[in-house]
């Protein structure tokens, strides 16, 4: 296992590579740079008065000046050579240095750890949620296959994953945030104006508060998938050859289902459990913090993206995919602490 693990971690280096280069080489064709972006600024405020269009360096017709220009293109890196950047922007991400953005004029890292509050809340509350509900339904649906639970609650999930979040989201608050009938919950941000004052319970309830729509509208699309994946693995299990014999010996029912069920069955849930787990940190949904206002990692990657602010976007990218090659690993691993049998010499 020492081996293989070498391996794969040796095979993250290329795979890194391939994955910074595609993008850096991407951006490099994309229009409205940084630097034009500036450029535009400067003309829009060199519009306004003589003083401004001199300090600035525009000049009206003839445009923003030379020297100014070379001035703006080092203050953003862009007088080298694009293999040069590259392989400089390399050395900062070998180091763990992710830059400083163009525009908020803070380094990738503590905008990115600024933005996890509202993204954690998000995801690992929706990740709790939707596991504590989905596995117990999923198994109790298995058990009571073709029943009218059965029947009723494969009708109420799959209707909310037909519903997109967004729309939802819009629903819920003209129905219960002020928009046409009641105010029941609050429109924007992750606690209230007098959260510090509030008491130890106050505040718990009021981060709840802010949360329920948010939550419901990640969540709701989220049961059925889990929900069908852990009933369709059940099933596959109890009809299984060694579930009648194990029940022809004389066992239990619940020892049936437990004992030999229920570890099987996990197998694919446990798998993709940390996979689930860490994605929950680092949970950005652009549409729906967009729509309650939130101010998370969605929100960051857009605006960077729509700014071309690079070094959040390619900061962003390095640092979401080291994470999650390095979290297929860990899920590869769990295979062998779920399923003994599992040998990953086998491997090629």
């Amino acid at each position: 296992m020492i081996a293989y693990i070498v391996k794969r971690l040796a095979l993250m280096i290329p795979t890194l590579f391939g994955i910074l280069l595609v993008a850096f080489a991407v951006i490099q064709f994309v229009p409205g740079g940084p630097v034009e972006q500036l450029v535009q600024e400067l003309r829009g405020r060199g519009g306004s008065g003589e003083v401004v269009a001199t300090a600035s360096g525009y000049r009206g017709a003839q445009g923003v000046d030379p020297e100014k220009l070379q001035e703006i293109r080092k203050l953003y890196g862009f007088d080298k050579p694009a293999h040069e950047r590259f392989w400089d922007m390399l050395q900062r991400y070998a180091r763990f240095d992710l830059g400083t953005s163009y525009f908020h004029h803070k380094s990738v890292w503590e905008l990115i750890i600024s933005k996890l509050p509202v993204s954690m809340s998000l995801g690992i509350w929706s990740f709790l949620l939707t596991y504590l509900v989905s596995i117990p339904l999923g198994i109790a649906k298995a058990v009571r296959d073709g029943s009218r639970f059965d029947l009723w609650t494969s009708s109420a999930i799959l209707t909310g994953y037909a519903i997109p979040g967004f729309v939802l989201g819009v629903a819920l608050l003209v129905l219960l945030g002020g928009g046409t009938f009641l105010q029941v919950f609050p429109l924007r941000g992750l606690t209230s104006d007098g959260f510090a004052e509030l008491s130890l319970i106050g505040k718990v309830l009021d981060y709840f508060w802010h949360l329920t729509l948010p939550l419901t509208c990640l969540v709701v699309g989220s049961f059925a998938v889990t929900t069908m994946l852990t009933k369709n693995t059940f099933l596959e299990e109890i009809r299984k050859q060694y579930v009648l014999t194990a029940r022809a010996k004389g066992l239990s029912q619940r020892t049936v289902f437990y004992k030999h069920i229920f570890r099987n069955a996990l197998i694919p849930l446990v798998t993709g459990f940390p996979a689930a787990f860490v994605g929950a940190f680092f949970t950005g949904s652009l549409l729906i913090e967009t729509l309650f206002s939130l101010d998370g990692l969605g929100l960051l990657s857009y605006e960077a993206i729509i700014r071309r602010d690079y070094p959040v976007v390619m900061g962003s990218l390095y640092v979401f995919s080291l994470i999650g090659l390095l979290t297929k690993l860990v899920t590869d691993l769990a295979y062998t602490w779920v399923d003994p049998r599992v040998k990953f010499g086998a491997v090629s």
